[in-house]
């Protein structure tokens, strides 16, 4: 099998890099797999993976057959990340392995283990949804105001007094900081 495996760190200082190399590199020469890809991203989580991200393309050009990630959290962003790049995998017939868990998504017992990752992450997308009702709900009863807050609309008049001296909605929207949109909607309400 053609095996990839792919490191993260969050920041240049983390020393698990090569640990994470070396582990993942043992456990795929364990398998008799064939190592075609290592990929190493350094940033946090929540931002763009350059790495993670060519390496999804080679899955999609099916130049990869597995996997192979040190920890759970070192591949996904997030629980409902986790499961959708789980399942993307899954469905295009490509393996998956994280060694600290356990996980092996090449056999049955771990292919089983992602629908019950699915279920978790459908009950943390349920409660984070009746958390924020509650919280709507919560402000409608004290009379505060819910959602963006208001920044173009508090510039109206500044917005007016530019239009009045001939400035366009581009150069008014740059001054003010705020969206063409927003002063289009607001000339447009006078």
């Amino acid at each position: 099998m053609r095996a990839a495996l792919y490191a993260r760190v969050s920041t240049h200082d983390q020393q698990t890099l090569g640990l994470q190399t070396e582990s993942m590199l043992a456990y795929i020469r364990d398998r008799g797999w064939n190592v075609v890809s290592q990929v190493k991203d350094i940033g946090s989580g929540a931002k763009d993976r350059p790495g993670r991200e060519s390496l999804l393309k080679g899955v999609r050009r099916r130049e990869i057959d597995v996997v192979v990630v040190w920890r759970l959290d070192r591949w996904g962003r997030s629980l409902p990340d986790l499961v959708v790049t789980l399942r993307d995998l899954t469905d295009l017939g490509v393996g998956f392995v994280s060694l600290t868990e356990a996980l092996d998504l090449t056999t049955p017992t771990g292919r089983a283990m992602t629908g019950m990752l699915a279920v978790f992450a459908e009950f943390e997308r349920e409660i984070l949804r009746e958390r924020v009702c509650a919280g709507i709900a919560q402000a409608r009863k004290e009379g505060r105001r819910h959602g963006r807050p208001r920044t173009a609309s508090l510039k109206d008049g500044e917005i007016r007094r530019l239009k009045a001296e001939g400035v366009s909605h581009s150069e008014i929207a740059r001054r003010l900081g705020v969206g063409r949109t927003s002063v289009r909607r607001i000339l447009a309400a006078s």
